[in-house]
């Protein structure tokens, strides 16, 4: 059995500031330098997105990764390396870094861009296949993501409490072509259906018989439409959630007690599939990522020159917002919606 863990580490004594760093070259970019890890869950899109090939390994599927995030930031006329990274269902990883540490400004640090979409005429849900992110800092100046990982916050540890699971994990078996069965720690158990729209092995064909991811995983999210199912949006804080959810402060990190943690810079990031969710016609739910970039490239690279442990609070992307009202599983909903809601950070019922 190959074994995957997400699992936050503890510093016990807090976090050492270590020196950013950066590639010695003339000219630095906001993309990605590489993916480190492409560990996808099984899932429909899995082997396509991107392409096994036979002999492939983790090094070449993680390379495929990297050519596909830089074209798509590139986004230059007929790449043919642009597309989508799919993760596959629940736990299913990519890790990648840039070529300079990722400085901790006010606002948003992160650009990570899915591809969500809203219901046409439904601007509360569509396609949302939310994933959390993780950042390490490079302490040990080894250019590789050997370092503790803390997560960044996402709104349903606001909106959600007492329906997100920090301690989930699951097991998947390979069964060549056939539904891929999976088990939990929470007696669960399920499969990840085959269906004829993909034909191809669902298991990652370079990652041995058995997988098991270890991590938060939040509350469903489907709901059956005039269209058929759709999953609704969380509010904010996640990869591949909503199509305007893209930009994500290093601020929100947390440590495994949830509790926040400053980090002036980071130098690696991991993005992982926090739902365990499949419905009618569409499936399991499985992130996809297009790209990832340095959303302030000039300001980590100043920060890199003259370093000044610059610290932003707690981000407000976190704080109850005024003019929307949330569900007790955290999706934002309408006027029309009837029961308990939750609204400035206070539970109403209507």
């Amino acid at each position: 059995m190959i074994r995957y863990t997400i699992m936050l580490l503890l510093l016990v004594f807090g976090i050492t500031v270590q020196a950013q760093q950066k590639r010695d070259k003339a000219v630095y970019d906001a993309h990605i330098e590489a993916v480190d890890e492409y560990v996808p869950a099984p899932g429909q899109f899995v082997n396509d997105m991107p392409m096994y090939d036979d002999g492939d390994d983790a090094q070449t599927m993680a390379e495929k990764c990297s050519r596909i995030m830089i074209a798509n930031s590139k986004d230059l006329p007929d790449d043919p390396d642009k597309g989508l990274i799919c993760l596959g269902a629940y736990g299913g990883y990519i890790t990648f870094h840039f070529d300079h540490s990722v400085a901790n400004m006010q606002g948003g640090d992160l650009k990570i861009v899915g591809n969500a979409f809203a219901e046409t005429g439904n601007p509360l849900g569509g396609s949302s296949e939310p994933a959390i992110i993780m950042v390490s800092k490079d302490i040990n100046h080894n250019w590789l993501p050997d370092d503790p990982w803390y997560e960044l916050s996402g709104s349903a540890d606001v909106d959600s409490i007492g329906k997100v699971i920090y301690d989930y994990e699951i097991t998947y078996q390979k069964q060549a072509l056939q539904d891929i069965p999976w088990t939990d720690n929470k007696g669960g158990n399920g499969v990840i259906s085959r269906n004829s729209f993909h034909q191809q092995e669902y298991f990652p064909l370079w990652l041995g018989e058995a997988l098991t991811f270890q991590g938060t995983l939040l509350p469903k999210s489907g709901v059956q439409s005039k269209t058929g199912y759709i999953q609704m949006f969380y509010r904010c804080g996640y990869v591949d959630n909503r199509p305007d959810d893209i930009l994500f402060d290093i601020s929100n990190a947390v440590d495994e007690n949830r509790q926040p943690v400053q980090l002036d810079f980071v130098d690696f990031v991991r993005v992982y599939n926090a739902t365990n969710q499949q419905y009618p016609m569409i499936g399991e739910t499985s992130t996809e990522i297009k790209l990832a970039e340095d959303a302030h490239l000039e300001a980590s690279l100043a920060a890199i020159e003259d370093p000044t442990g610059i610290h932003s609070p707690l981000s407000s992307l976190l704080s109850p917002l005024s003019s929307k009202t949330y569900n007790l599983t955290g999706q934002c909903v309408g006027s029309e919606y009837k029961g308990i809601i939750i609204k400035n950070g206070k539970k109403i019922i209507r």
